[in-house]
């Protein structure tokens, strides 16, 4: 398998893998709080950013993104999971390219809180209210714990899974 077929397969794995995810969290109620979500499917793009970089995570997080409004969410849910997907995976990029000694930990928790700053100023900004923004100390809160969570599992696959798509694709060359 060459390097982009290869790559084409793992980024379908990847969405797929996503999409599962975010549906098992939808059945799944956090808490109590209306919106809120464990966020596994952020374990699988820190690791499509440790494994298949920059660009492709981006692609995958925007195509994640529309499958999950248009499939589970409906068109309004669009707004605030593209501003959130999209603030977080640029700090998570931040973080891991950029910075120094940051974890997949650190940077799961850094991507979850920012996640949801960015939905709450989202909905701040389409209702017209400031009240929200207390809404935003018990998500910001509750997403240190999930961020925690997913990071963790994301540090774990890579600590029991090949280090990059290339010795994964060996192994099963092998």
């Amino acid at each position: 398998m060459n390097g982009k077929t290869s790559r084409l397969a793992l980024s379908a794995m990847f969405v797929s893998v996503m999409m599962v995810l975010g549906y098992l969290e939808s059945l799944i109620p956090v808490g109590g709080v209306p919106g809120m979500k464990i966020g596994l499917a952020n374990s699988v793009l820190l690791l499509s950013l440790y494994w298949l970089g920059i660009g492709i995570s981006i692609q995958l997080m925007l195509v994640k993104v529309f499958l999950s409004a248009f499939m589970f969410g409906g068109f309004m849910a669009l707004p605030y999971s593209l501003a959130g997907g999209v603030l977080s995976l640029l700090v998570m990029i931040a973080l891991i390219y950029l910075g120094r000694g940051v974890s997949a930990i650190g940077a799961g928790v850094a991507g979850a809180v920012t996640h949801n700053i960015a939905q709450v100023l989202v909905a701040m900004f389409i209702l017209q209210t400031n009240q929200l923004v207390y809404y935003m100390a018990i998500l910001v809160g509750v997403a240190i714990v999930t961020g925690a969570l997913t990071g963790t599992v994301a540090k774990m696959l890579m600590r029991y899974l090949p280090k990059n798509r290339k010795e994964l694709f060996m192994l099963k060359q092998a």
